[in-house]
């Protein structure tokens, strides 16, 4: 076994560029050269081939054979002989539904934190990687059996984090709002809002920030802190409840 070893990425597309055209560099000396293959896990999209194809030509362009999990007859055991997990975006209700039917919370939970395969997220596979999907922007199209993820991380992530824009008539909530609404209920974890572009590495119990964008940290209780690539948010990584700090 390892230490975790954990790639969040904010989203797969990057304005201007193609699939994880923008954080190919990043993936490449995450996986290193000990993985072959990557197992993918396509369940945040109804199209599942189609997600499958995309995938696997990004990643074997990048020297990678890639399974997809839908293919297997066999899930859990797909998971079991997996060198890396790479979890897709698309709607993260539908993807977490998808882990609890197929038995894999678990599973993908012991391989990475038991084992310390590489596991690789982008937008919904990022929100399944943290504590759990409450700070998700997708709508509830489907009702998995609880909002608790694989919690390879003790915070929760906002992918595809927006700011308030400033010339915008639209009066709803903004993004920073609906957050601190979470933080309004009792106990609930940090949120790290990452925006398009950026990433987070977790090695062990050292976590960077990553990428062309900052990230916003919000605290239960605090003001929210801005955050540029380069920072060390290793200590979001201890396990306890970081309201009292």
């Amino acid at each position: 076994g390892g230490p975790r070893r954990l790639l969040l990425v904010s989203n797969s597309t990057l304005h201007g560029g193609g699939y994880l055209g923008h954080c190919q560099q990043h993936i490449k000396s995450f996986l290193g050269e000990k993985v072959k293959r990557v197992l993918f896990v396509p369940y945040a999209l109804h199209d599942r081939d189609a997600y499958a194809r995309t995938a696997r030509e990004k990643f074997e362009s990048l020297g990678y054979g890639l399974d997809s999990i839908h293919e297997s007859h066999d899930p859990v055991e797909a998971v079991r002989k997996s060198e890396a997990i790479f979890i897709g975006g698309g709607n993260t209700f539908r993807l977490l539904k998808a882990l609890y039917d197929n038995s894999l919370i678990q599973e993908i939970r012991k391989r990475v934190l038991e084992d310390g395969i590489p596991y690789m997220g982008s937008s919904a596979g990022t929100n399944v990687a943290t504590v759990s999907i409450n700070t998700t922007n997708d709508m509830p199209i489907v009702y998995p059996p609880s909002l608790q993820a694989l919690g390879l991380v003790p915070f929760n992530i906002n992918p595809h984090y927006l700011d308030p824009d400033v010339k915008s008539t639209h009066m709803g909530e903004t993004r920073e709002e609906r957050i601190r609404q979470y933080h309004e209920e009792p106990n609930t974890p940090p949120v790290l809002g990452l925006r398009e572009g950026a990433m987070l590495l977790v090695e062990g119990d050292k976590a960077t920030l990553q990428g062309v964008t900052g990230a916003r940290l919000f605290l239960r209780g605090k003001k929210p802190t801005e955050h540029e690539p380069g920072t060390d948010f290793s200590f979001l990584l201890i396990d306890s409840n970081l309201q009292s700090l």
